[in-house]
């Protein structure tokens, strides 16, 4: 199994910003993530040192460059979920594969989904989750239905059959965006997808059933939320992480409540800027560079 120092969910700002800098500590840097949201053909003209406005995407492109001349690794592969062992390392489960990590800095930005439910969050805690990990123990030979339509929501299905029999796929009514390698091992398991639309939940004082858009009704004990990428926020969850809403808690240093993983950029919720997140990817590059050498001292 590939070990790295460091792993750096994101390959935006905030990631290559901390990437820059724990690489030319020499620390093993592995960067996780696609095109972010940033590097879209779209005019940047007040970032520091740019008299003249330039693209996000060259402005990407040029970041990843100069990770890279450090030493960087940058790979385009979904993360699925991150957890931490016993001996404190963490085990994060990608699309291709499992990797093992000292530590890990979260900078995915905010991109969770809406699902479009109407009442959805009066069932949260009552029937709809974010997190298999957490709460699957809690649904043993239940109803269960996962909510998304990409590998994401297929990992989170696969994980449920180990707690229950009956699980099932719902797309929310969006294109099946998930592998063939995925699909097939759905189809194995006998995980069912669903291409229509959830309208609103029903239950007395925990979810019972699911009311679809056609009016049609389907019995459900729990309720599964991963529409489109795992987000700094559904790995908040299994790593048992603070949050403030949709955000991830970091202090000054851009440390989270768990030691080792730390977050930075938007996903933090400060200052959505370009320019913040670079700064807080370096400081949590800092962080990160301290926690591995201790960690080195101590073994």
């Amino acid at each position: 199994m590939e070990i790295v120092d460091v792993l750096i969910v994101g390959k935006g700002p905030a990631g290559l910003s901390a990437a820059i800098y724990t690489s030319r500590a020499g620390l093993n840097t592995l960067i996780l993530g696609c095109a972010p949201k940033v590097a879209g053909d779209y005019d940047i003209d007040n970032y520091f040192g740019f008299p003249e406005t330039i693209s996000g995407k060259e402005l990407i492109e040029l970041g990843q460059k100069q990770a890279q001349k450090f030493g960087a690794k940058i790979r385009c592969e979904k993360v699925l979920s991150i957890y931490q062992q016993e001996d404190g390392l963490f085990k994060v489960k990608t699309e291709k594969g499992e990797i093992l990590a000292k530590a890990i800095i979260l900078a995915t930005g905010v991109s969770r989904i809406k699902p479009g439910i109407k009442n959805l969050s009066d069932y949260e805690g009552k029937g709809v989750s974010y997190c298999v990990s957490c709460d699957g123990f809690f649904y043993r030979n239940k109803k269960v239905m996962v909510l998304g339509e990409g590998i994401f929501a297929a990992n989170q299905a696969i994980e449920l059959k180990e707690y229950t029999p009956h699980v099932k796929i719902c797309t929310q009514n969006k294109k099946i965006t998930m592998t063939e390698e995925f699909k097939e091992r759905l189809k194995k398991l006998d995980i069912p997808v669903i291409e229509k639309k959830i309208d609103y939940l029903e239950g007395k004082d925990f979810l019972e059933r699911v009311v679809y858009s056609d009016g049609e009704k389907e019995e459900v004990d729990g309720l599964f939320v991963a529409m489109g990428e795992a987000s700094s926020l559904d790995f908040a969850y299994t790593l048992g992480i603070t949050r403030r809403g949709v955000f991830i808690e970091a202090d000054a240093e851009q440390k989270t409540n768990v030691p080792g993983v730390f977050a930075a950029g938007d996903c933090v919720g400060r200052f959505l800027q370009i320019s913040v997140a670079v700064g807080e990817g370096a400081i949590a590059a800092r962080s990160a560079i301290n926690y591995v050498k201790g960690l080195d001292r101590n073994s």
